[in-house]
Formats: C-alpha cells, sequence, structure tokens
C-alpha cells in the first residue's frame, strides 16, 4: 500500500462509502475507498508539497477514484501554464466517472484564456467521453462571461453522443448559457437546435436554477 493510499484509509467513512457507490454507478465499487472531499483536498494539498508528488502523477492508472481525484487536485494547483496542460492532457485519458471531471478547475487556467481556448475547442471534440465533458464544462466556466463569443455555444451544440454522462453536460452547459447569456442561447432552444432529451434537460435545468427569471421560466416551459 502506497503512502497515499494509506492516508486515504485512514480517512474512510464507510457509511459516505456506501453512498459514494450509488452516486458514481458506472465504476466498480471496489475501485471506492469512501473519503470525503474536504479530507482529500487536504492530502493533495500536503502531499502536492512532498519527493513523491512527481512520482504519483507519473504512475497511471491509480487503482482508486480516490487517487483520481487527489491527482487532478494536485494539478489544479500547478502554476505554471504549459505544465499544467501537459499534466492535464496526460490525466484525462484516465478519467472514468463525473465527479473526477468536474471537481477540478485549474486555476492558471483563469489567467490565459486566449493560450486556454485551442486546448478546450480540441478536448470539446474528443471521442472521449469524460474529456470531452471536462473541455465543456471548462468553456462554461471559463467563457460564458466577459470573453463569450456566440461560436462557443455553436462548439458544444455540435457534440453528439449517447452517453448520459456527455448529453447532462451539454444541457447543463446550455441551461448555464441561458443564465448568462440569454439571447444568444435562447435561439438553441426556439429552433430546438439540441437532441430532443438534451433540449427538455436543459429547460428543466434552467427552470430550476435562481439566476433565470420567472417570466424567462414560463417562456421555456413553452417551448418543451
Amino acid at each position: 500500500m502506497t503512502d497515499i493510499q494509506k492516508k486515504l484509509f485512514e480517512k474512510q467513512d464507510k457509511k459516505y462509502l456506501d453512498f459514494q457507490i450509488k452516486l458514481v454507478p458506472n465504476i466498480p465499487p471496489e475501485s471506492m475507498i469512501g473519503v470525503r472531499t474536504p479530507d482529500m483536498r487536504a492530502i493533495a494539498k500536503d502531499f502536492a508539497k512532498t519527493a513523491q508528488a512527481a512520482d504519483f502523477l507519473a504512475e497511471l492508472p491509480h487503482k482508486y477514484f480516490e487517487e483520481n481525484l487527489i491527482h487532478f487536485f494536485m494539478i489544479s494547483a500547478i502554476k505554471d501554464f504549459d505544465e499544467c496542460v501537459n499534466a492535464v492532457e496526460k490525466f484525462l485519458p484516465f478519467v472514468d466517472c463525473w465527479p473526477v471531471c468536474d471537481q477540478s478547475s485549474p486555476k492558471v487556467f483563469k489567467k490565459n484564456h486566449e493560450r486556454i481556448l485551442p486546448c478546450i475547442k480540441k478536448w470539446i471534440d474528443s471521442p472521449h467521453v469524460y474529456t470531452a465533458r471536462f473541455g465543456m464544462r471548462m468553456l462554461m466556466n471559463e467563457f460564458l462571461g466577459e470573453d463569450f463569443k456566440s461560436e462557443y455555444l455553436e462548439w458544444v451544440a455540435a457534440k453528439k453522443g449517447d452517453d448520459y454522462y456527455l448529453k447532462m453536460m451539454v444541457a447543463w452547459f446550455f441551461a448555464t448559457a441561458l443564465a448568462k447569456q440569454w439571447d444568444a442561447a435562447v435561439p438553441y432552444i426556439e429552433k430546438k437546435m439540441l437532441a430532443d432529451w438534451t433540449h427538455k434537460k436543459t429547460i428543466q435545468k434552467a427552470c430550476e436554477s435562481y439566476r433565470i427569471t420567472d417570466k424567462q421560466k414560463e417562456y421555456l416551459k413553452t417551448l418543451i
């Protein structure tokens, strides 16, 4: 057992493990230890300072779900842009579930929008579900504000696939776009430019959002 695995098992919460197994049904239950996110973040922060950190990031694949989360938490803290992107791209093929994909947001991306945008487009175009999902989430997080361009909506709308977690990310993206860029996003709903399931899920998620007005929600319901 490695040092990281020992630390994780020291923080094991078996009741939380039962909850996690139900929350992430698409990975083997035996790959999960049952460690709460604040504990994993603390372990990642401390371990990143050790001499073993580089070896851990280089040793893929990992055995446990929690090791993957710690891996991505460590990557998120890398301050050098090129180093961070290289680490992300090396790791993404091993991401196999939504919590690992969704809980990491590298801080250095916020300071390097022009440089990260081509990477995001490449990730979205990937046939690997969680690479594409990560790319869409980064586009949602970083480019629906001041740096928004309407063409970004086209990138996501063009993403096709039957995987549940991929379709959910498209819906999440468009529900957020409706909240932040209503005028640009609503034509995609009015013209039903998304797949039927995704179209309906987008409206559902948008209507659950506190960032969308009651009037907008009533209008969206007419478009189901």
